[in-house]
């Protein structure tokens, strides 16, 4: 290799997660994403409801198995078998489809608290790769940093294997204000309570990405990212392009 770059941990990880949000891509663009940046891909979310609305599941699902790489289905789909009472349901879909990644959020709805550590339970319990979520879609839902941390820890001890942070598919949410800019104090509070490495930031926007890699090191885990940015991302986090340089010695 002609320069020097930060070592990244091979997949599968359990650092370094860079976690793509797909909400509506074809057979062939899947293997086009493979094809150009396959090796920093962990895992796929297919974003919302469109796992029930896309035309293409099942050949979808199928490539991304062939590339070895997981899929998990948007929180909304897991809220609104909640909702409707159908959580069984929705577990046996995922069986039959093959798919071994949950999502359990409440971004959009109201969910106890201990209800949603039971469904933690309940999916781990079943074999099931947990990924919860914290945060609300709502930006006049502003929630504390210190009910950040407790629900954070308290869902990782019930079971999910990493917790997402949210901040929608648009960066404008949760972890950010409505201009996309970072609360660098509710950050700094997760980062000082909880292991980061068990936290997924959800980080689509490029500046946004920059300043967790910057903060955290290449090895953070970046969520929500889109299929076309994840070459750049992944340059970001070897120090290649002018945002990052130099981030081996973060």
């Amino acid at each position: 290799m002609p320069v020097e770059v930060p070592s990244r941990s091979a997949k599968p990880r359990e650092q370094g997660l860079t976690h793509v949000l797909d909400s509506g891509l074809s057979v062939a663009q899947v293997d086009g994403l493979v094809e150009v940046a396959g090796d920093y891909v962990d895992i796929v979310k297919l974003g919302w409801g469109t796992a029930l609305a896309t035309g293409n599941l099942e050949a979808k699902l199928a490539r991304y198995a062939h590339h070895g790489i997981a899929v998990v289905l948007g929180g909304t789909l897991t809220e609104v078998a909640i909702r409707q009472d159908r959580v069984d349901r929705l577990a046996g879909w995922l069986r039959e489809l093959g798919i071994s990644h949950v999502e359990i959020s409440d971004g959009a709805i109201t969910l106890e608290l201990d209800r949603k550590l039971e469904l933690i339970r309940q999916f781990a319990a079943e074999g099931f790769v947990v990924l919860s979520e914290v945060g609300s879609k709502d930006n006049e839902r502003i929630m504390a940093p210190y009910r950040w941390v407790e629900q954070i820890t308290a869902e990782l001890e019930a079971g999910s294997w990493k917790v997402i942070a949210e901040a929608r598919e648009s960066g404008t949410a949760g972890l950010f204000r409505p201009d996309g800019e970072v609360r660098m104090g509710l950050v700094d509070e997760i980062a000082h309570a909880v292991d980061v490495g068990k936290v997924l930031f959800e980080a689509p926007q490029k500046d946004q990405q920059v300043w967790f890699l910057r903060r955290f090191g290449p090895e953070c885990n970046i969520g929500n990212v889109a299929p076309g940015d994840v070459l750049g991302l992944e340059t970001l986090r070897l120090g290649l392009r002018a945002d990052t340089i130099g981030i081996s010695d973060a």
